[in-house]
């Protein structure tokens, strides 16, 4: 892990790193309390389709997840995404999943796809990630969670079932086309967000992934509303669900 440039404001300090794997560099963001020293939890964040580590919606909740509970948190860019290379079956999937959101076509069929592709890089380079990362002196091996809505719970759910040091998993806005198989082996607590008028992921595609978690506790938080509109509260739930199970 190379760190390339670090910065701080309002208590947290940002951390652009690169990290080196077998499928090329990864681009990754820790965040962590200022002066941070010893173990704490760590959150790894899996960001949305077409965005990257640094959206706006992975930093506001990374800070205050770092802030208001003393987390570190890290988020990368998954394959394909951000400064990451494409292939051509990449730019094909994309340009096939654009061209039916445009057209009113059948989306899911499409993403299903994109996302099976992305998987068997993602799931090892997210372990990769979790290794360097616990390795910090300002880190170490505390409890950790995951967070990933649509993309980043599509890539979530095969490596939450592949890793046994995920302990709690708040995730959402995905179907259980490609992931039923592995959210049967997830045993974690896990919320789980719904948008029930979600145009592109199905309702009952949502409801059947929240069925096929085997978790003891899990709990399904259904608002009304499109893909895009999470209501601001449901961060607030996921810092009190991550404090509740990670501390």
């Amino acid at each position: 892990m190379r760190f390339t440039s670090q910065a701080s404001s309002d208590g947290v300090t940002e951390q652009l790193f690169t990290l080196s794997s077998t499928f090329g560099e990864i681009p990754g963001v820790l965040w962590t309390p200022d002066g941070a020293t010893g173990v704490r939890p760590l959150i790894l964040m899996g960001h949305g389709g077409g965005q990257h580590r640094k959206a706006p919606g992975i930093v506001a909740r990374a800070r205050r997840l770092a802030a208001e509970c003393g987390f570190a948190v890290v988020a990368v860019d998954a394959p394909a995404h951000g400064n990451r290379p494409r292939n051509e079956e990449h730019n094909r999937v994309i340009a096939e999943m654009r061209t039916r959101m445009q057209t009113g076509g059948e989306v899911t069929p499409v993403l299903a796809e994109f996302h099976t592709l992305l998987i068997g890089q993602s799931v090892p380079e997210w372990r990769a990630v979790l290794d360097a990362v616990q390795e910090l002196d300002h880190v170490g091996s505390g409890p950790v969670g995951y967070w990933g809505m649509s993309l980043g719970c599509a890539l979530g759910v095969p490596f939450i079932a592949a890793e046994p040091r995920i302990r709690a998993a708040v995730l959402g806005l995905n179907g259980a086309e490609t992931s039923a198989e592995a959210a049967a082996q997830i045993t974690v607590p896990v919320e789980f967000l719904v948008q029930w008028d979600d145009e592109m992921v199905p309702r009952a595609a949502s409801l059947a992934l929240f069925d096929a978690f085997a978790s003891a506790e899990k709990t399904l938080h259904a608002n009304p509303g499109k893909h895009a509109e999470i209501p601001v509260f449901e961060l607030d739930s996921s810092l009190r669900f991550f404090t509740r199970h990670l501390g």
